[in-house]
């Protein structure tokens, strides 16, 4: 297949496209979760899940630019560890897009489900109780198959698609920002001291980081690097477009959680606090209680488009993700046949809406979609920290279109912050995550069979660090602070201690693992392909 270079996506509409997936139902119930479990200072929450996404994202521009490829984040352990590191990094990532497309889809249909006009009544049965009914379980199906279609024939179609309708969701928050501070200012429900600014103490602020959805907001820097394979000039605009698009919605976010925090009427506060604050869609309610109805319209459109948006980016995100599996030779063939006349992995697409309907017909609500998927992306970003060092001892003589100067650093800090943040999913999340991670070894170990284990032996041993990691963070889990939901045996802040050094033995273990295989010499030579000169 030729390559068709007017196919490629420059740095506009690459940034426009990163918008469309970090903007999605975030923003819509982040900012409203966040103060339900820490109070105003859940804006710290924001500024704490952008920096550590910010700094694990760092690693990954090296990577990237070294390796342009689709699918690029379920390759990279592989070609520094082996096969079973890339098979764990790269079901993990894969497992939290197949939640992100649902999640999404959910997320307008709860909004749907509180039209506020009598013609709209037939919406109401959507959701009871907070989750999804089964008449709301088809429209979910139904937002899922349209992101599907959307995607089905062409990138050119999908990006001119994405920089259209992020424009609309960069427009919505910031006109929302605008119209709830005119018609109601409150800065002193920040409170006048530090009690009150943290009414239920400091631990609420991590956890908010992760169960909130806050990381899960900051996710999506790596539809950049799944689609290395198709952006023009590859050595500047992938560092470019991950800085640019995380910087935009970082203030976004943060600007927003502030206009929450200080557009709260006083009355209400004082009658129920913030533990109270009861939203089925948080802001569009927020603008009724003020009397804003055409806004609240606003946003309830826009309830359909920012997880619309989000869920078209993430079908290509998932789908790359998949032919990338595919390709490291751990799932069967036939999912990564890529359609000749479009050039995109089509059964992938196929593959993922169907195990996606799966997944939410399980689990039929925002707040669990969110931890699981959250927590799943952490683990897989783990290994990005270590396989950039790994790489730079093992392979000193590749290409680095970008080098980084301050790697040596950023590389363990990230590495001990993602830590910090599966922790703070709290117990028995983190657990149950993990064993879905570890069902998909059954394909591994069948594939490996097939070729006779002959190497199986030497990725075992260049993976134990990450075996040993996982198992350290689910005991520390269950025997960490009563905050984080564990039995308290080590109480907080003490539980940080222990993770943090215990994670940097583990980072330092890892980049000592590194395997030179045969993975590592196709990367090679892709690494000399994509930088010839």
């Amino acid at each position: 297949m030729k390559n068709d270079t007017t196919k490629k996506i420059s740095l506009f509409p690459l940034v426009m496209l990163a918008l469309g997936s970090l903007i999605g139902s975030g923003w819509l119930f982040g900012s409203w979760e966040a103060t339900r479990i820490a109070g105003p200072a859940a804006i710290i929450s924001w500024i704490i899940g952008g920096v550590i996404i910010g700094a694990i994202a760092y690693n990954y521009v090296e990577i990237g630019a070294m390796f342009p490829e689709s699918g690029g984040m379920s390759k990279y352990a592989q070609y520094s560890h082996g096969s079973l590191l890339g098979f764990i990094a790269a079901w993990a990532n894969w497992v939290s897009l197949i939640t992100l497309i649902p999640i999404e889809a959910v997320a307008a249909v709860q909004y749907m489900s509180t039209w506020p006009w009598a013609w709209a009544n037939w919406t109401h049965q959507f959701l009871a109780d907070g989750k999804v009914t089964t008449s709301g379980l088809m429209v979910v199906f139904l937002f899922i198959i349209v992101f599907t279609l959307i995607n089905f024939w062409s990138v050119k179609i999908l990006t001119h698609f994405t920089s259209l309708i992020s424009v609309f969701k960069i427009g919505v928050p910031l006109l929302t920002v605008v119209m709830l501070t005119l018609s109601g200012f409150h800065p002193q429900n920040y409170g006048s001291n530090w009690q009150t600014f943290m009414p239920y103490g400091s631990a609420p602020i991590f956890t908010a980081t992760t169960v909130a959805g806050i990381i899960f907001s900051f996710d999506a820097f790596q539809t950049v690097i799944n689609m290395g394979g198709e952006i023009e000039n590859p050595k500047q605009n992938i560092g470019r477009g991950i800085t640019i698009s995380l910087l935009i919605s970082g203030i976004i976010y943060v600007v927003l959680q502030s206009t929450f925090i200080t557009s709260m009427p006083t009355s209400m506060l004082a009658k129920y606090g913030w533990h109270g604050i009861t939203f089925n869609s948080p802001f569009a309610d927020l603008a009724i209680l003020m009397g804003i109805s055409w806004l609240s319209v606003l946003l309830y459109m826009d309830a359909f488009v920012s997880p619309f948006g989000t869920g078209v980016s993430f079908i290509a995100n998932a789908a790359r993700a998949l032919y990338a599996m595919e390709s490291n030779h751990h799932v069967p063939a036939f999912i990564g046949k890529i359609n000749v006349k479009y050039g995109i992995p089509r059964l992938a697409m196929v593959v993922n809406t169907v195990l996606s309907m799966v997944m939410v017909s399980v689990f039929r609500d925002w707040a669990t979609l969110a931890a699981v998927l959250s927590t799943a992306t952490l683990i897989a970003y783990l290994t990005g920290p270590v396989t950039a060092v790994s790489l730079r001892k093992m392979a000193p003589q590749l290409t680095r279109p970008i080098r980084l100067k301050h790697l040596n650093f950023m590389a363990p800090f990230s590495f001990v912050l993602a830590s910090l943040a599966v922790y703070w999913a709290m117990w028995p999340t983190t657990i149950e995550v993990i064993f879905v991670i570890l069902l998909g070894l059954p394909f591994y170990f069948y594939y490996e069979w097939q070729t006779g284990f002959v190497a199986t032996r030497k990725a075992f041993f260049a993976s134990l660090w990450m075996i040993g990691y996982l198992i350290f963070i689910s005991i520390m889990s269950y025997i960490g602070a009563s905050q984080f939901n564990g039995q308290n045996w080590v109480s907080y802040p003490w539980d940080f201690v222990v993770i943090i050094g215990v994670s940097l033995a583990f980072y330092y273990w890892g980049i000592r693992s590194y395997l030179v295989t045969q993975d590592f010499y196709q990367a090679a030579a892709l690494n000399q392909s994509a930088n010839p000169n």
